[in-house]
């Protein structure tokens, strides 16, 4: 009886190892397929040389049990503005997009957008990076993990006719800026801003819905701007008129399902380094745009340090409406931007 009992106790223990080992397996072998929604056309910078490469690498880093399928252009339906809600909601697993498109929601993000904040674009990513997990993670983006966090190069006003000469050339134009901040910035020098996203901009200018448009050099090939305006506005000194707030965005609940392992691939290939790298690829792309502007033969207009003086005082009420927003919303503006200001300043140099 007692030998019975032992053999039917080894046999019991023998099938929960077996079960047991062959769950290790299959945790050890899980495979993950994660869908990526952003709203450029597939052959525009970002996607094509920072976001479809990022996926091929973790491709291949995990052996190919993490799959990142990339969808351009909006192809999932909605809207950009809706990218972030799909992320929080589990629609897509991972987005590209801006804060800023959904207007009130980060205010926090907001002190990246703000006149004559950037330097370039790698340093200027490492700062909101370090400032997003100081100020921001806990607080704002809950419901999501941010991958990565970076911001464009600097800003250009591009604009058809004589285009923008002087800071009184701004009076009435009707120039398109993609967040909240940029929009009450072209308020304050003078125009008359139309907020709408990049997607949306080429049949804005060919139908005279708008008279020009806030954007980096980078993505003007893609969305053949060249052609469809006459002047391209640039800035003299060591700070942009303005740069945009990216990031990239994964679904909480999915990133906590994944394996240990596989977490860490995608911890190893985001954060800090990743955002200043992203900062700084896209920015690389701005003097092959710059080049296709010459080549149309369109007129480069670069503001002289003088000039860019009266822009940058009559940009300061922009700072002052902003902190008094954030105020409002219980957010120390005032100090974030000098947090913000020190960052950009440290990881410049």
């Amino acid at each position: 009886m007692k030998k019975r009992n032992f053999l039917k106790s080894a046999a019991v223990a023998a099938l929960a190892l077996s079960a047991m080992g062959a769950s290790s397996i299959s945790a050890a072998a899980q495979e993950v397929t994660l869908r990526m929604h952003q709203f450029l056309p597939a052959q525009a910078n970002v996607p094509a040389e920072l976001l479809i490469p990022w996926a091929e690498k973790i491709g291949t880093e995990s052996g190919g049990r993490i799959k990142i399928e990339v969808f351009s252009a909006m192809s999932l339906g909605g809207t950009p503005p809706q990218l972030m809600d799909q992320a929080r909601d589990g629609v897509v697993d991972i987005v590209w997009t801006l804060p800023g498109y959904t207007p009130g929601r980060f205010p926090s993000v907001e002190v990246f957008e703000l006149p004559f904040m950037m330097t370039n674009a790698e340093a200027t990513s490492r700062a909101y990076w370090d400032l997003f997990k100081s100020d921001m993670e806990a607080t704002e983006f809950k419901g999501v993990k941010i991958l990565a966090a970076w911001v464009h190069g600097p800003g250009v006003i591009h604009a058809k006719g004589e285009g923008i000469r002087k800071l009184e050339d701004m009076q009435g134009k009707k120039l398109r800026g993609p967040t909240r901040v940029i929009n009450g910035m072209l308020a304050e020098l003078g125009a008359e801003p139309v907020g709408m996203p990049v997607p949306a901009i080429p049949e804005a200018l060919s139908k005279g819905v708008i008279d020009g448009t806030v954007i980096p050099w980078e993505v003007t090939p893609a969305l053949k701007i060249a052609e469809l305006v006459d002047t391209h506005t640039e800035f003299s000194g060591d700070k942009a008129l303005y740069t945009a707030a990216f990031v990239l965005a994964m679904n909480q609940a999915k990133y906590d399902s994944m394996p240990d392992d596989l977490k860490k691939i995608l911890d190893d290939n985001t954060g800090a380094d990743f955002s200043a790298y992203a900062g700084l690829t896209q920015a690389s792309f701005d003097a092959p745009g710059r080049k296709i502007a010459e080549a149309t033969g369109n007129e480069i207009i670069v503001l002289d340090e003088a000039e860019v003086a009266r822009w940058k005082a009559a940009s300061e009420t922009v700072l002052d409406n902003w902190f008094e927003e954030m105020d409002a919303k219980g957010i120390d503006g005032e100090a974030l931007y000098e947090k913000a200001q020190a960052l950009i300043a440290e990881n410049t140099k």
